[in-house]
């Protein structure tokens, strides 16, 4: 039983995997007549019996050709495992055209799967070896070598680009798409450079399609195929009407040029060399014909240019006083959706409103702007009754049709009951951003103090207007202020002072010390003990003569006590106690050593605060 466990435990991945079966067909979605290209049928699991479907529009060249591969990794202990197996044929388009290759069945583990059918444009041949020069496609190179010469051609017919947009008359806020595309042809291109020099589009609103990573494909284009790639694609939008001229742009490309050079060896010959030539692109101007809205314009006009539909509706219907009712619109279509105009609703008498709040789902595509734009209109009923709100409606301009079109959304009839309380409600709103904007009800206003006088004796308490205890209140507090102002600041000049600080800190850190040096000697510690004196007394000197600690030592002490006009036997004093001090923590000593020196060490630092230091 264990046995068979374990089996199934390692047949598991396997069993798992092989629900999930993938048979897939890939082919170039688009080649030229005549020349070779490969169709490939790709499987994930170990599978037989291919049955091709008939390329009636193909010609069948070779194949199939049958390869596999697989992988197995391990990662923070999971088993991961691929298994692929491709079956390749090699056909040529016979004529041009569009055609679907039908799709394929293949047998895995006795079940047969279907893969998808392959749709390809097969172009026509190239009709001469090049096109003829294309209006406003023109180009300038520089960069070239010196002695050196393009084994190719490079002119206009074999790069430009175009200015393609998908109508040149249109009207007021109708999107149209502007691409410049790449044409290229016997070169190759290597890369774009960042000199690029776009127009201003003046006249128009300019929204940018996002493109991604730039894809190339075959396009047959004055007889001759090209690879095409779009570099820059936008919608624009007119904003005046009338002939609205696009100018040039320039695109700069770095060309890959096989160059003809002396031959030194048979190797040069053979792999040829090649040089980076940069060119730049001229993409022709363009102008639009725009033409004005027609007169006529309906009331509720929103702005919107395209094709768009409404729909609405309402929280409810019957709902009490001081609570929200929310009707939502959700307008969905195509055209300037940024642009629109809320529609307006028409709120009943004695009902509070509130800004709409819009949310926008849109999209940029080739043929426009599209997606919804939902508008939520919030409005709270402040007293009971019966209510109509009349219906919506949404106005815009269909180019399809050329002609203005008007939907209507709604007209409702609220009934508002009484709420419990109403006088002392609170409007509370769910569910809406402004929530902050909605007022408290039955609390903005207070009433009056009808209460009794106060008599002569809490009158005579009060601070009144004007007198002398009035003034006081001012007063008093600002010369307070003043003090406090004086007297920091004072001090903050002080602590900045640190070497003053340090003076004027210099006994109290001392006695410190020699606190610490009394609680060593009562603990018979003459380690600690002579530490603390020790430390006290250099401390204090430092902070008194103003030296660093690391600078002072017995000779400049004595030096600079001199300097300041010191007692000779004060002089003495200091010299013999430091000298004590430090041989004391080396040298046996006795407690009423450790009390002598203490009683010198205190004495001393006493009859240097005395002097001027």
């Amino acid at each position: 039983m264990k046995r068979l466990l374990y089996i199934l435990i390692a047949l598991l991945p396997t069993l798992l995997w092989a629900e999930d079966v993938s048979f897939r067909a890939e082919a170039p979605s688009q080649v030229v007549i005549g020349k070779p290209f490969q169709l490939r049928y790709t499987v994930n699991q170990r599978a037989r019996d291919l049955k091709a479907p008939e390329f009636a529009d193909f010609d069948f060249l070779a194949g199939p050709y049958t390869s596999t591969s697989s992988s197995t990794s391990f990662v923070n202990g999971k088993r991961t495992s691929s298994y692929t197996q491709t079956y390749t044929y090699t056909l040529a388009g016979n004529k041009a055209g569009t055609f679907t290759i039908p799709p394929a069945t293949i047998r895995v583990d006795g079940d047969d799967y279907t893969s998808n059918g392959v749709r390809i444009e097969v172009l026509p041949a190239d009709e001469q070896p090049a096109a003829p020069q294309q209006q406003g496609n023109n180009t300038s190179s520089s960069g070239s070598s010196k002695g050196q010469t393009a084994s190719a051609s490079s002119g206009n017919e074999n790069i430009f680009i175009r200015t393609i947009v998908n109508k040149t008359n249109v009207h007021e806020q109708e999107a149209l798409v502007l691409s410049y595309k790449l044409y290229f042809a016997g070169v190759d291109v290597a890369q774009f450079t960042n000199n690029t020099k776009l127009p201003e589009f003046e006249g128009f609103l300019k929204q940018e399609i996002e493109q991604g990573d730039i894809q190339t494909e075959l396009e047959h284009y004055n007889g001759r195929n090209y690879q095409t790639a779009i570099l820059y694609q936008t919608l624009l939008y007119p904003q005046r009407s009338g002939d609205i001229k696009i100018d040039p742009a320039q695109f700069e490309a770095v060309l890959r040029v096989q160059v003809r050079q002396q031959v030194r060896s048979i190797f040069d010959d053979f792999f040829g060399s090649y040089t980076n030539v940069t060119r730049a692109i001229t993409a022709p101007g363009v102008t639009i014909h725009t033409e004005a809205l027609p007169k006529g314009k309906p009331a509720g006009f929103s702005g919107g240019v395209g094709q768009f539909s409404i729909t609405g509706d309402i929280s409810g219907t019957e709902v009490k006083a001081n609570e929200a009712v929310t009707i939502k619109l959700t307008i969905q279509g195509t055209g300037n959706m940024k642009m629109l105009k809320s529609p307006s609703v028409d709120w009943p008498e004695g009902f509070e409103t509130y800004d709409p709040k819009v949310t926008n789902k849109l999209k940029q595509t080739t043929q426009g702007m599209s997606g919804t734009r939902e508008i939520e209109y919030l409005a709270i009923p402040r007293s009971a009754g019966s209510y109509t709100i009349p219906a919506i409606t949404f106005s815009y301009f269909d180019t399809r049709d050329n002609q203005y079109k008007t939907q209507t959304v709604g007209g409702w009839t609220l009934r508002i009951a009484r709420s419990e309380g109403e006088s002392e409600q609170t409007a509370v709103v769910q569910n809406y951003v402004n929530k902050e904007d909605i007022k408290q009800l039955g609390t903005d206003i207070r009433y009056i103090n009808t209460g009794g006088l106060e008599d002569e004796a809490s009158r005579s308490s009060q601070v009144v207007f004007g007198t002398w205890s009035y003034r006081l209140c001012f007063i008093i507090p600002l010369l307070v202020a003043i003090v406090l102002f004086i007297v920091f600041r004072r001090r903050i000049a002080e602590n900045a002072d640190r070497v003053r600080m340090r003076y004027k800190k210099a006994n109290k850190v001392a006695q410190k010390r020699l606190r610490e040096a009394k609680k060593a000697k009562d603990a018979a510690d003459k380690t600690a003990f002579y530490e603390a004196i020790e430390r006290a007394a250099w401390t204090y000197l430092s902070d008194r003569l103003s030296i660093p600690t690391a600078n002072l030592n017995k000779d400049n002490i004595e030096s600079i006590l001199r300097n300041k006009q010191v007692a000779d036997n004060l002089i003495a004093e200091v010299r013999e106690v430091l000298s004590v001090a430090e041989q004391a923590r080396y040298a046996p000593t006795t407690d009423n050593d450790m009390e002598q020196l203490y009683s010198r060490t205190a004495s001393l630092i006493n009859q240097l605060e005395n002097q001027k230091l």
